[in-house]
């Protein structure tokens, strides 16, 4: 008799989840407590209110990994390309616009819509005849010991108590999001850790249509940034040439903009460029009052799992900020990790479900981590010299050098399958030898750089640094040559 898996929650991670386990033969059965969104009438508030996806290696790969052909190209196919940042500031008085690449060697970021991706995932689902999906059900009650979960079905709204019944069940996979109902009773059978913090930032999304004649209003190939340390507006590109764009701003700026009504004063002062050439005055104030003011929560726990029943993934088990764009591609990750030790140990899923555990508590702490920091690069680093040049360095050493394993962090992250918590000590390996080493060959080039400044501009003099740097890399190879290695 095949085994029954049960995933609660509909959305990418958990349907991903259901459809690895359908690959393997499972009977799989899919409870979601809203509705379907790929019904006309489902309110878009429900599904759609998120910020834009920014997919990765990580996901791709994940995605690939399913083993149903068609599935990674289906997804890809929706999606836009992002060849790095574009800052736009103010500089000397004048609105200007600085890009940033994200790869050295040319990779990108694929801006994708949530709803998008979730369609996709479902319709495949949907076309599995081992799979069954629920939608409008709430799970009210799991006792992990005897594999029994109980479920309400609401017909007509997510506030009204339904019918309760009882299901059986060999595996419970939670992927019901941030505020889990599965992690909320798998605490009753674990000793969990849990820590839970809401950040001193609210979001609120906008949306920016394209111009009279279809086209997009900014170059389309980038995530814009308009940074500005304690608030932030980001616009990631639409096929339909429009941008989702989101406001990041702390709970007191927030307050103060509600009780002035100096929306558009605000955005003019702090913003350029953004109106009237992307949303005009009163769009823009409409979309502030109409839109929520939502919070940012990080959440970190550990185990994941009960024995071998229960298991969560995705922002039931990290929930993160997204300044690395990783949230949704760790817990894409997440499903692909934990299905590899389910098929390491196909007899013995209690020791599957605590390797999994074990190995991705870790890289998941570290995401979290990285991606509450990571706020301060996007919103100050990116417009200071230091940052660019230490950047600038960074990446010639990737191009120059690799036999030394060189490559920066974030490129390690967005760009690679290497564990995160791997990607983080490489990165603070790396970081010692240029604060040390490539430190001291700053200060000894010091003097040539400032002639060549003096005869040949700023390149030049970044040129005599890099030479300085080169040299001295190529002599410490042994030190760096460890910092791709295997561990």
């Amino acid at each position: 008799m095949k085994q029954k898996v049960i995933v609660v929650g509909a959305g990418p991670v958990g349907s991903l989840a259901a459809l690895y386990a359908a690959a393997r033969g499972y009977n799989v059965e899919v409870y979601e407590l809203r509705p379907d969104l790929r019904d006309p009438s489902t309110t878009p508030l429900n599904f759609s209110k998120s910020i834009n996806l920014a997919l990765s290696e990580r996901g791709i790969n994940s995605l690939r990994e399913t083993g149903l052909p068609g599935l990674a190209n289906a997804v890809l196919s929706e999606t836009f390309p992002m060849h790095g940042r574009m800052i736009h500031i103010r500089k000397n008085g004048e609105y200007v616009r600085q890009p940033q690449i994200y790869d050295a060697r040319g990779r990108s970021l694929l801006a994708m819509d949530r709803t998008e991706l979730n369609t996709t995932l479902l319709d495949y689902l949907e076309e599995m005849p081992n799979v069954k999906l629920f939608f409008n059900h709430k799970l009210v009650g799991v006792d992990f010991k005897k594999r029994v979960a109980w479920f309400e079905h609401r017909t007509r709204s997510i506030e009204e108590q339904g019918d309760e019944f009882e299901m059986r069940f060999d595996l419970m996979i939670g992927a019901d999001g941030a505020h889990s109902a599965v992690r909320y009773h798998l605490m009753k059978f674990v000793p969990m850790s849990f820590q839970q913090e809401y950040i001193d930032k609210l979001w609120c999304q906008f949306h920016v249509p394209p111009t009279p004649d279809g086209d997009f209003r900014i170059p389309p190939n980038y995530l814009h940034i308009w940074p500005q340390d304690d608030s932030m507006f980001i616009a990631l590109p639409n096929l339909d040439k429009t941008f989702t764009s989101t406001l990041f701003l702390t709970r007191e700026g927030f307050k103060q903009l509600d009780a002035s009504g100096k929306v558009v004063e605000y955005f003019e002062e702090k913003f350029p460029g953004v109106v009237p050439d992307l949303i005009t005055e009163d769009e823009l104030y409409e979309q502030y009052t109409a839109n929520q003011h939502l919070p940012l929560i990080s959440i970190k726990c550990s185990p994941y799992h009960y024995e071998g029943s229960g298991v969560i993934v995705g922002d039931a088990a990290h929930a993160m900020v997204p300044f690395y764009g990783q949230g949704m591609n760790a817990g894409l990750e997440d499903v692909r990790v934990l299905f590899d030790f389910l098929d390491k140990y196909p007899g013995n899923r209690s020791k599957a479900l605590d390797e999994y555990t074990k190995v991705r508590t870790p890289d998941a702490h570290t995401i979290n981590d990285l991606a509450l920091g990571n706020y301060r690069e996007m919103a100050s680093d990116v417009k200071r010299p230091l940052y660019l040049l230490r950047k600038w360095i960074e990446e010639k050493l990737y191009l120059y050098i690799p036999s030394a394993g060189w490559a920066t962090q974030y490129s390690r992250v967005t760009f690679s399958n290497m564990r995160y918590s791997e990607v983080q000590n490489a990165a603070q390996r790396q970081s010692k030898i240029l604060n040390g080493v490539v430190g001291l060959a700053l200060v000894s080039v010091f003097s040539s750089s400032l002639w060549f400044a003096r005869a040949g501009g700023i390149q030049q003099a970044k040129m005599g640094i890099l030479r300085s740097i080169c040299w001295i890399a190529q002599r410490t190879q042994e030190i760096g040559s460890g910092l791709s290695a295997p561990r």
